[in-house]
């Protein structure tokens, strides 16, 4: 897919600022951001001005703009990463990609820079096949197809919602594996995207995703805070906790999510071993989460994203709240970014 195909007006890039001089990262991506809009919205807790270069359509969002649109809530927290929903909620664009600042172009096999914005708006543009795994990847990509005794009556596919993308160098293992493996690193570029079966839990990082805004947009969530969360991406789970909110809304609704292409190049941060101290409260949670994510169901009433996590939300209270007062929190999390989510888009 060419650079002119990408519908500019339709694309926002949301930016979850950790650090206050973007300079350097900003100028890393001028190739493939400057034509579109970009939301940068600064962490809450990080002093200090934000420090952008020339030629860049942006916005940039602060805590006095959190505290303006979301009020005195104290259920949904933008704090840390959890700061780039804060974009998600005021874009108006179909088509939602989000960044981290840890990250930078990644080169594919011939040494081209990779196009994250192209690659992921193909993802979202092409159809999703959940129903039937088609064991030669995507079957839209160029110079592949549908595998023998692939029913033909599947080969429409569904519409894709959620493009999940891969980094280089810094995988995005948990702390126990960077902690026992610290000099592992992701170094193979898999020329790949496929499909995620439909009731397939995945773990979910938004290092790298894009999503449709106007399908799924209220369902990727700041919902789930650890007791001791800290800042580094191994000592949070919002974002894997979001993941299976996303994907069990999108089985409900019949739309599909991908993995793989594109690549970014993720550097080195935080400290695997401090990190473990306060993420192992979230190893231990996935034990419980995913069982329960893999056997929920939504009611056949719930027709909307925004119907869906309020449904989901009751059942997180009712089924995980009692085992765990965060479950509660973060179910409450859940309905009140909805009510927030609406008064927004409502203008």
């Amino acid at each position: 897919m060419s650079q002119a195909n990408i519908m500019d007006d339709e694309v926002d890039i949301v930016i979850g600022a950790l650090h206050s001089d973007l300079t350097t990262f900003m100028n890393e991506w001028r190739p493939v951001f400057s034509q579109f809009h970009l939301i940068i919205v600064k962490d809450p807790d990080l002093s200090g001005e934000i420090q952008i270069p020339e030629g860049f359509n942006v916005d940039v969002y602060t805590r006095s703009d959190i505290d303006r649109v979301v009020g005195s809530s104290t259920s949904i927290l933008f704090s840390g990463y959890s700061c780039r929903y804060f974009g998600y909620l005021m874009s108006r664009k179909k088509y939602v990609i989000s960044i981290d600042d840890d990250c930078i172009p990644a080169k594919d096999n011939e040494g081209s820079l990779v196009d994250i914005v192209a690659q992921h708006i193909t993802n979202l543009i092409t159809p999703a096949t959940p129903f039937f795994f088609n064991t030669l990847y995507d079957p839209y990509r160029k110079g592949a197809d549908f595998v023998r005794g692939y029913p033909f009556s599947l080969r429409e596919g569904v519409t894709c919602a959620l493009s999940c993308g891969l980094w280089l160098n810094l995988a995005d293992y948990d702390a126990p594996t960077q902690a026992l493996k610290p000099e592992l690193r992701n170094s193979r570029y898999v020329d790949a995207v496929l499909t995620v079966p439909v009731k397939a839990m995945l773990p979910l990082s938004g290092i790298n995703i894009a999503f449709d805004r106007e399908l799924v947009g209220p369902a990727l969530i700041p919902a789930l805070k650890l007791a001791g969360e800290g800042k580094f991406r191994w000592e949070t789970m919002e974002d894997i906790w979001s993941g299976m909110c996303v994907k069990v809304i999108s089985d409900h609704m019949g739309l599909g999510v991908k993995s793989g292409l594109p690549y970014v190049w993720r550097n080195e941060r935080g400290n695997a071993i401090e990190s473990l101290k306060k993420e192992w409260e979230g190893v231990k949670l996935m034990e419980e989460v995913v069982p329960f994510f893999q056997a929920v169901r939504l009611p056949r009433s719930a027709v909307t994203a925004e119907d869906c996590v309020v449904e989901l939300a009751k059942i997180v209270k009712e089924q995980l709240g009692q085992s765990n007062p965060m479950f509660v929190r973060a179910a409450e999390a859940m309905a009140e970014w909805i009510k927030v989510w609406k008064a927004v888009q409502s203008g």
